[in-house]
């Protein structure tokens, strides 16, 4: 496995990162517990999770996925990078939400006790609470890395003007700087490419994408005729009408179809295709990739062995171009 610094940071991190929203409902324990195994035999070392998961779930399942990443690094913790996430509802009351001081500083406890932990070493921004000031949120993730509760501090799912907006709050006030973004990204979405990529590459901020395999549908495995597949996230709780309205249309599967007659011409399959093109762009840290099932991360640990070439590349850019234009230009 291949490593990296995260950003312009001193720390180094593997090339892939294990995303694990999978873990306590699409995926029960003894499962999860194989495919951290997996992972880790692989050389994967950087671990993201979030307080709300596992995908799907509700209030009563919210934390059992750090809870069971907590349980399986009893003892090994200092061998891997942890990340997770707050901001998303994790309690009944209007304060259990968001990026409020209250909730950050609340958040960040539940999450250390859930996965048995003094600290972790990336703390994020699930999404951009827009009725939260950007000062207060700043200000309460300093207060989070001064008592040693995190090392470093991201975002996701942000626009780049709000990311901008954010680094220089944190600049004025020389507080806590933001070192990585977490944004979609995959052949069938590419929007960050206009400005988020261009914004984390001039500030060297790392960027670590979810979603490089479209939710599973660059897999080649889901055929639009027969409708979404039972046990995958197009059929998830609530994730089901999210991953359906992101990838679940006709536009997407005729590209899908394109995009897996390139990759039989080489004699490689669509999966390490789709993610050793998110690993070619040199903006790119590390993609996050998940399983529901250990056999399933074969082929994208082989993905940081695979160098795409100038003509293959130019190829899968050029079926996928439409997918870098924003809505008004569609």
């Amino acid at each position: 496995m291949q490593s990296t610094h995260l950003g312009n940071t001193g720390l180094v991190v593997s090339r892939l990162v294990l995303g694990t929203m999978t873990f306590g409902l699409q995926t029960d324990e003894e499962a999860s517990r194989s495919i951290l195994d997996v992972a880790a035999e692989g050389g994967i070392n950087f671990l993201d999770a979030a307080d709300v998961y596992p995908l799907g779930g509700g209030l009563p399942t919210v934390g059992r996925t750090e809870e069971i990443v907590g349980r399986w690094l009893k003892g090994k913790r200092e061998r891997f990078i942890v990340a997770t996430k707050a901001v998303g509802k994790v309690g009944p009351s209007p304060w259990d939400q968001g990026a409020s001081r209250k909730h950050l500083l609340d958040a960040i406890d539940g999450s250390l006790r859930r996965l048995g932990t003094d600290y972790v070493d990336l703390y994020q921004l699930h999404s951009d609470d827009r009725t939260t000031p950007l000062e207060e949120t700043v200000e309460a993730l300093d207060v989070i890395v001064r008592s040693g509760k995190a090392r470093y501090i991201g975002v996701s799912n942000f626009l780049a003007y709000r990311l901008a907006l954010a680094l220089g709050h944190a600049g004025a006030r020389r507080l806590t700087r933001f070192v990585s973004i977490q944004p979609r990204y995959n052949l069938l979405f590419r929007e960050i490419e206009r400005e988020l990529l261009p914004l984390a590459q001039e500030q060297g901020i790392a960027v670590i994408p979810y979603n490089p395999l479209a939710g599973g549908l660059l897999t080649g495995k889901h055929q639009q005729k027969t409708g979404p597949t039972p046990g995958t996230r197009f059929t998830l709780g609530t994730a089901a009408e999210r991953y359906q309205d992101r990838y679940w249309h006709e536009r997407q599967f005729a590209s899908v179809d394109g995009l897996q007659k390139l990759s039989a011409e080489r004699g490689l399959s669509l999966t390490r295709v789709a993610v050793a093109w998110v690993l070619a762009n040199p903006t790119i840290t590390a993609p996050i990739i998940g399983a529901s099932r250990p056999e399933q991360l074969a082929d994208t640990l082989k993905a940081t062995e695979l160098k795409l070439d100038s003509e293959l590349l130019g190829k899968l850019n050029e079926l996928t171009f439409e997918y870098r234009r924003g809505d008004a230009e569609r």
